[in-house]
């Protein structure tokens, strides 16, 4: 067995080993690396030369950035801003979900997080307004899945990135194309989630009124004030124990939503690194506002940052090893791009059900060279692979569908689980086709 076919097989061992408790497959790719480039004679310079240093600047700029607009509560304020204007409008209400998770992900949070603060907003809303749970839930999670390709989501990096250094030779139109290609697939589900919930007669229609308690998190008056009497901006501004007067949380929001604007103009327009530009927006906040760089520092989704590191550091070895070409070899249709483009997307998409989608989209990039040479578009191809990676994650055996359960009500979860469980299994079984044909000749 050559050293390329032994990369491989640790590959899928690693993967395997995701459904093993308290198993970290970030944490052990980089070891992973280090002992198969030893058995090939790799040096650990070597290996390590392999780890995706711009992807580290990467995720972590931007995460500093979306960190900053979460302490001085500019997202808060644009969610309660959000919800004030569509009143009860039964169709705009079910849309908050769906449009605060596509906004989120559009501006680069990690879908975990994105998760984490659309989980509640959906669920509550269900509850408040007599949503069904899974139409909520399901148009929150495709909203994530909307924004998840555009030029400041980590996929939308990604895959510009990964397929530049590929040597797919994308044209400077892929940004925009990635970023409109997932937000048609998502506007798509979520357009059949809400056919499908007024067909069944399952969804309200008309001007809602609370069935329920108000949500705490919901129910914030027009002058900010939460609903215990409070008010938001009375609270003491961050910072200001350090030491001297911070700025009002006014000016705070305006000056987060005006880096927010300059990162994506210098980013897109100019093509400056988001990274740098989110870290440099990141700093220059921090001392504006008088923020503790330690509380920023802590809501950098590290877990992430260790595994999209090491499972590239892996990836960057196999390609050395050659084990890339071994598997396009293998997958390879004679004759027919579009089939082996549709036998990559069933991989991504099989694998990204109970693995990390991320990852997956990362360790399947590697093969999408194979299926451009033999005539697939390559921007098609990136795209079909992302989406295919995905469309899955509307299940509920990952770390989406546990954050959507843990944000229902006690009695909706087992029912919600079952509803998500089959809603991710058809995803599997349609979503990787979904992908390749209506996406792959792009």
């Amino acid at each position: 067995m050559s050293m390329a076919d032994v990369s491989i097989v640790v590959l899928v061992a690693l993967f395997l080993a995701t459904l093993v408790p308290r198993f970290n497959i970030g944490l052990a790719a980089l070891p992973a690396a280090f002992l198969v480039g030893l058995a090939a004679d790799r040096t650990a310079d070597e290996v390590t030369a392999f780890f995706p240093g711009d992807f580290f600047v990467l995720l972590v700029g931007i995460t500093a950035l979306f960190a900053v607009a979460q302490i001085n509560g500019t997202l808060d304020w644009l969610l309660d801003g959000v919800l004030r204007m569509v009143g009860g409008r039964a169709l705009l209400v079910a849309l908050v979900p769906f449009l605060v998770g596509a906004v989120l992900t559009a501006i680069g949070t990690l879908p975990a997080a994105a998760t984490a603060i659309v989980a509640p907003i959906a669920l509550g809303l269900a509850a408040r307004y007599g949503i069904p749970p899974f139409i909520a839930a399901v148009l929150g999670i495709t909203g994530i899945i909307s924004g998840l390709l555009s030029p400041l989501a980590v996929f939308g990096t990604s895959a510009n990135n990964l397929g530049e250094k590929m040597g797919l030779d994308l044209p400077g139109s892929a940004p925009v194309a990635f970023f409109l290609g997932g937000l048609l697939a998502g506007l798509v589900i979520c357009s059949g989630c809400l056919v499908f919930g007024y067909r069944t007669g399952t969804m309200p229609r008309g001007r809602l009124t609370p069935v329920g308690e108000p949500d705490a998190n919901l129910d914030a008056s027009p002058d900010g004030a939460s609903p215990d009497g409070a008010s938001r901006d009375a609270e003491k501004p961050a910072g200001e124990e350090a030491g001297g007067r911070a700025p009002s949380p006014a000016r705070g929001r305006y000056l987060t939503l005006g880096c927010l604007l300059a990162v994506v103009v210098l980013s897109v327009g100019f093509d400056i690194n988001i990274g740098y530009l989110g870290l440099t927006a990141a700093v220059v906040q921090q001392l504006a506002l008088r923020l503790d760089p330690n509380e920023i520092i802590s809501r950098i989704p590290w877990n992430i940052v260790l595994l999209i590191g090491g499972l590239l550091t892996y990836v960057g070895l196999m390609q050395d090893l050659g084990a890339f070409t071994r598997i396009s070899d293998l997958l390879r249709v004679d004759g027919s791009p579009m089939l082996s483009l549709l036998v990559l997307c069933y991989i991504a998409g099989v694998t990204s059900f109970a693995a990390s989608s991320i990852a997956v989209f990362a360790t399947t990039i590697p093969l999408v060279p194979a299926v451009v040479a033999e005539g697939a578009s390559p921007v098609g191809a990136v795209l079909a692979v992302a989406l295919a990676s995905i469309l899955v994650d509307i299940n509920p055996l990952g770390i989406t569908g546990g954050l959507i359960l843990g944000a229902a009500k006690p009695e909706d979860r087992t029912p919600l689980f079952r509803q998500l469980l089959r809603c991710g299994l058809v995803s599997v079984v349609v979503g990787p086709a979904l992908a390749c044909f209506a996406f792959g000749w792009w």
